[in-house]
């Protein structure tokens, strides 16, 4: 006797639909053979899927003789405890312990040795492709049935244990639907701790990433120790747009197949902020793996990847952020073939200006040499600061200045103006994959950013006095777009192109 259930895997941050069929050989010796390319996670399944079995009450399969899965389709590689729960179901259903009728319902989840259902990943993914392939019903775990609830437009059956789902195929006692969430609605509870107002002054620093959130610009703070630039950067997504749904929806996928949501929490309210220690590897922060998952640079999709201590990175692993900062996209080749993972973020570095950090200090003596400060600047490349739009120097404040008892501007006051320049940019973009200025291209430079004499004139010297590169002009150029932008100004005015020069790299 055969059976078929519908269940699913995530490849990269997509979900492909899997055909779970158990074979029943009643005749022979025990066997229980798993096919279809399974991991070593799915081949233990073995085990799990005989004791939730006989454990729930039902006949254990080493007394219904030879059975086999195959996980179709065969050549594409399985992975994860995913598919415990519809192998169980189908072992139930050739068995002849239970009958029901599988269309139109996807059945995904691990099991515990006892019968009951387990979480597990990349739950939002999986619910989409539900809904994109027609099915009715998506059978979840508890723990995971809010985020799989996001979805409109398929019910969501959370699971307990495996006895409960083989009652509710039986027809004896039905598992109600997971209610809808309104995932408008969640943004309404979105807060940060962190806000402008807490730091004080810095006025030209925080001006800057302003107009980095207003464009999406990179950006790098170099001060000495305690001159407030880590708090500058954790600042950061508090001016940041509010999330749209599409864009929550995009960061959940993320998070979902990487295994980063927290228990019972089904949208990502709040823009991504991540700030991996500077020990972190290649593969953490790019991603990979032999089934590659998201790395870091993935995790801060749409909102800030903050790396401090800059130069203490290693710089094999900088390197590789070279074609994140330029194409939004990370591509991890393996043998197996390739995955693609959205990278479009906002890159804040922060770094001293050398060992001791004392170089740019006005009141404290340095105490490196000459040759150890250029070393130092030098675990930095030149690629990499010409990808970076603008370049801040953030300095020691006095005790004056900290007992100052000044209103600082509060992050909502920032984030409003920052609403209004991405307002135009959405306009502006409409009818182009693109949704800010930092990601256009040298066609789009020219069709939006049109400049007078005196505008060309202005860049034409800071291209020759600061020597700068085809990229570094072109960034001038979007920068001061962005100012623009947040002037309210159609046009891109002298004004706007000298603000924007003075964030460049000086020694370029």
């Amino acid at each position: 006797m055969s059976s078929k259930i519908f269940s699913a895997a995530t490849i990269g941050l997509d979900g492909e639909v899997v055909e779970v069929e158990v074979d029943v050989l009643g005749a022979g010796l025990h066997n229980f053979n798993i096919v279809g390319l399974p991991d070593t996670a799915i081949k233990e399944s073995r085990d799990r899927v005989s004791s939730a079995i006989k454990n729930s009450g039902f006949k254990p399969p080493h007394q219904c003789g030879r059975i086999t899965v195959n996980l179709a389709p065969a050549d594409l590689p399985k992975a994860s405890p995913i598919y415990d729960l519809p192998v169980a179901i189908g072992i139930l259903l050739a068995t002849k312990q239970l009958q029901f009728d599988f269309n139109g319902k996807m059945v995904v989840g691990e099991l515990s040795l006892d019968g009951r259902v387990r979480s597990i990943q990349g739950i939002l993914p999986i619910a989409l492709l539900a809904k994109e392939k027609g099915f009715n019903e998506l059978y979840v775990p508890v723990e995971n049935a809010a985020e799989a609830s996001v979805v409109k437009g398929i019910n969501i059956v959370p699971v307990d244990t495996l006895y409960a789902l083989a009652d509710h195929f039986a027809g004896n006692k039905y598992i109600t639907y997971f209610p809808k969430i309104d995932g408008e609605g969640l943004f309404l509870h979105s807060e940060h701790i962190n806000d402008m107002a807490h730091i004080s002054g810095q006025q030209h620093a925080k001006r800057a990433l302003e107009i980095a959130a207003a464009g999406g610009h990179n950006v790098i703070l170099n001060g000495p120790p305690g001159s407030g630039k880590t708090l500058l950067a954790k600042a950061m997504p508090t001016i940041l747009p509010k999330l749209t749904l599409t864009e929550a929806l995009e960061i959940t996928k993320i998070f979902s197949v990487a295994g980063k949501l927290r228990k019972g929490q089904s949208l990502v309210v709040n823009r991504p902020y991540r700030a991996p220690h500077h020990s972190a590897s290649s593969v953490s922060l790019i991603g990979g793996g032999s089934y590659p998952k998201p790395g870091e640079i993935s995790l801060a999709h749409r909102g800030v990847l903050f790396l401090d201590e800059f130069g203490e990175y290693p710089k094999n692993v900088l390197e590789n952020l070279r074609q994140p900062l330029e194409d939004g996209m990370i591509t991890i080749s393996r043998a197996k073939g390739s995955l693609h993972f959205p990278a479009r973020f906002i890159l804040v570095a922060a770094m001293n200006p050398c060992f001791c950090g004392m170089a740019t200090d006005p009141e404290k003596m340095c105490t490196c040499t000459a040759a150890q400060i250029v070393r130092y600047r030098q675990k930095i490349s030149g690629p990499i600061m010409d990808r970076i739009d603008l370049h801040i120097e953030v300095p020691r404040l006095s005790f004056d200045k900290l007992q100052e008892g000044g209103i600082e501007e509060e992050s909502e006051k920032i984030r409003e103006r920052v609403e209004s320049a991405r307002i135009i940019q959405s306009k502006r973009f409409s009818e182009l994959p693109i949704i800010s200025n930092s990601e256009m291209s040298s066609d789009h430079i020219k069709t939006f950013c049109e400049l007078d004499e005196q505008c060309v004139d202005l860049l034409r010297s800071a291209v020759s006095s600061l020597k700068l590169s085809a990229r570094g002009y072109h960034r001038i150029i979007k920068i001061a777009r962005t100012i623009a932008d947040l002037a309210n100004s159609e046009k891109i005015t002298q004004m706007h192109i000298a603000e924007a020069i003075q964030y460049r790299f000086k020694t370029e």
